[in-house]
């Protein structure tokens, strides 16, 4: 007999249990899966879509930096929480994904708040003034390390950051390949940054959620 994988039922355990998602998103999902079958691994996921949501609406954020928007499924869902006059920017390389997940914000009505920055993230980020009361990294893995530390000097005094993938299958705990090895590093990396204080969650892929100190 097969030995029974116990993560992946309560993984939908818990997604029967979260506020479902708005159903153009559930369509952009659903798109994403049947146009970019080889890439939808990619995707957030509705749960740590919603954990995002959740806590840019109780945290009162404004201003929100995504690093990796891929068709725009997490971009639209942390939207969605900013109050009518905030802001998200997000940074993507793929001018494919970029045009798939704009016709999605021209559909929905906080497809307004949303800017997205076409080319390498880093540069983008150079370039940007201003604080972020929240920042979202789900991009390459070999630049995590380079987009938190691009990210930290551009967080609000009590601003959070958000890191997709940090547990990588499993693969943590014994990485071997460069995703996994870059994702340990990286999680090292916080876990030393004396700048910083931070929490791994055991969400879908793992999300560590990381802040400044006081």
């Amino acid at each position: 007999m097969d030995a029974i994988d116990p993560i992946k039922p309560l993984d939908d355990y818990a997604a029967a249990h979260t506020t479902p998602i708005d159903p153009l998103i559930q369509e952009l999902i659903a798109e994403t899966h049947a146009e970019l079958p080889e890439r939808a691994g990619m995707l957030s996921g509705p749960l740590v879509g919603s954990v995002l949501q959740f806590l840019i609406a109780t945290s009162d954020a404004k201003r929100v930096l995504e690093i990796g928007m891929f068709t725009g499924a997490s971009a639209l869902m942390m939207a969605a929480a900013l109050p009518d006059d905030g802001e998200l920017i997000t940074c993507d390389i793929s001018a494919r994904h970029i045009a798939f997940g704009k016709r999605y914000f021209e559909r929905s009505p906080h497809g307004h708040k949303i800017t997205v920055l076409e080319g390498g993230a880093l540069e983008n980020i150079k370039q940007l003034d201003g604080t972020f009361d929240f920042v979202f990294i789900d991009a390459d893995k070999p630049n995590y390390t380079n987009y938190y530390d691009a990210a930290v000097p551009k967080l609000a005094p009590n601003g959070i950051i958000a890191v997709d993938n940090v547990l990588w299958s499993g693969e943590v705990l014994d990485p071997k390949e460069e995703n996994a090895l870059a994702i340990t590093s990286f999680n090292e990396h916080v876990q030393n940054d004396p700048r910083t204080i931070n929490v791994m969650l055991t969400v879908r892929d793992g999300l560590m959620l990381i802040r400044r100190k006081a």
